[in-house]
């Protein structure tokens, strides 16, 4: 009896031939590597470049925010972990829907997730842009957004070895720095060196202010914080771990980063020193102003340096990286160009790599200024997919293997429908109308994808009738 691709009696490569593929990616990619990666996307200081933002909108609790994101965004990594453990493959919910509930499911899965994996790194360089003209006042945006692309596409075409070492460097970089805010925080708190600041737990919990509007108008914002851990399922095909690695590195990713938003959002909130809000001119900086009147001693500026690095550069990286593994897993099962599976010498996507920088690089032209229509875009992609995640979940285990863990098959995924449903459902109008007119073009694709004869079968397909395929694994271009 031949071994199902979830067995454990498969190695990582035996499970990737066992749908199909051959290994061409390069497998050196340990678990910590994976949960290194997974931190790096989430940003462990992504707080600074919102703190004001949120601040005003969860009326200082800004702690309380990112424990609710937590809390709602843990059943869709457990629902990440679930598939990626029968799955591992590179296509992340392009593959696990498209194999736990239908290829064509699987390709609008993937679509969306594709709008959000597309405009990440567009987005990320235009904040970073945005953010230098702070530091080089009279500096065109474009300069800056470009040379982030060019210093990425390098990075991520020199192979897989390069991304973990940068990885790596910038993770200790950011967390130096963590540390240092908590120890100039907790300095301050304790002088009383700035005044009205104290220790308290009202930005955690305070009654007086907590409603059900604002925890629902938190949720909306919490959940949007931690999108980036699901990026670590892109690199099921270079991980060499077991066959729950990703798995285990998205949670713990999500944990860890977690604890670190809400230690720094908490001090940073207690040297508000109790002020209802920061004013439109004050909430984009907001974090830099806390750390200066904290400090008084020129802290204010390397934090913002060093802030610009990580989204510009390390965050970029990962975006970059993770969406040009969607771009091949997606093109390897023919839903799109031929040429973007391509991998060079150093077991790479070369082509995807060179197509996402050339896409970002004229997207960065085009919305420098923008961030809130990019960021709008994102959210839908990224929600939209983690809703038919959560579907292929019960449809792979409880309708299809007839498993009867109940708790992880079947709950966990509909609350996590339920939350990311809600969180969609009450997105910016902006976001609804470019995701539904993304979803029309993926119809209009779809179509010609049918037309041509190019049906949407997978290679390897694991449902109750697997699809037949070319006996020689080969794909047909476009």
């Amino acid at each position: 009896m031949t071994a199902s691709p979830s067995s454990p009696e498969l190695n990582a490569q035996e499970q990737l031939e066992s749908f199909g593929y051959k290994q061409q990616l390069k497998r050196s990619v340990s678990t910590t590597d994976l949960l290194i990666y997974g931190l790096i996307f989430m940003v462990p200081i992504a707080p600074w470049a919102i703190f004001g933002t949120v601040y005003n909108a969860a009326e200082g609790m800004v702690p309380l925010v990112y424990l609710i994101g937590l809390i709602a965004m843990i059943f869709t990594a457990l629902a990440y972990a679930q598939m990626a453990k029968s799955i591992p493959l590179a296509g992340s919910v392009f593959s696990y829907v498209g194999r736990g509930i239908h290829p064509t499911a699987g390709f609008f899965a993937g679509w969306a997730i594709l709008l959000d994996y597309l405009l990440v790194p567009t987005l990320l360089y235009v904040f970073a842009a945005e953010s230098m003209i702070g530091i080089f006042p009279d500096s065109p945006r474009w300069v800056w957004a470009l040379l982030f692309v060019a210093v990425n596409t390098v990075i991520n075409l020199l192979g897989i070895t390069s991304i973990k070492r940068m990885n790596r460097i910038f993770l200790a970089i950011e967390l130096v720095f963590v540390v240092i805010f908590v120890i100039i925080a907790v300095t301050a708190l304790t002088n009383g060196s700035v005044p009205g600041a104290e220790f308290t737990i009202l930005p955690l919990w305070d009654a007086s202010a907590v409603t059900g509007p604002l925890i629902a108008s938190a949720l909306s914002i919490a959940v949007l914080s931690f999108l980036g851990f699901d990026g670590i399922s892109t690199m099921a095909e270079e991980s060499t771990g077991g066959r729950n690695s990703a798995g285990k590195a998205m949670i713990t990713a999500l944990l860890i980063v977690a604890f670190l938003f809400i230690v720094q959002t908490w001090l940073a909130s207690a040297l508000s020193a109790g002020r209802a809000s920061f004013s439109d001119s004050e909430a984009g900086n907001a974090f830099f102003t806390v750390v200066e009147a904290a400090s008084s001693s020129g802290w204010a500026t390397a934090f913002f340096v060093v802030n610009v690095l990580a989204i510009g550069i390390a965050n970029a990286m990962a975006a970059q990286a993770a969406t040009s593994r969607l771009l091949f897993s997606m093109s390897r099962d023919r839903q799109l160009p031929k040429f973007l599976s391509e991998i060079s010498g150093r077991q790479v996507p070369r082509n995807a790599i060179l197509v996402v920088s050339a896409l970002s690089a004229v997207l960065v032209l085009f919305f420098v200024g923008q961030i809130d229509l990019i960021a709008a875009l994102v959210n839908f992609g990224a929600l939209f997919g983690f809703m038919l995640l959560h579907l292929s979940v019960i449809v792979h285990y409880i309708v299809r293997k007839k498993s009867t863990n109940y708790l992880l098959h079947l709950v966990v995924p509909v609350i996590g429908f339920l939350i990311i449903g809600y969180v969609l459902l009450n997105a910016s109008p902006l976001a609804k109308i470019g995701g539904v007119v993304w979803l029309v073009l993926g119809v209009g694709v779809f179509l010609y994808f049918r037309h041509a004869g190019r049906k949407t079968a997978l290679e390897g397909e694991i449902g109750p009738e697997p699809l037949a395929f070319p006996a020689t694994g080969e794909r047909a271009g476009l």
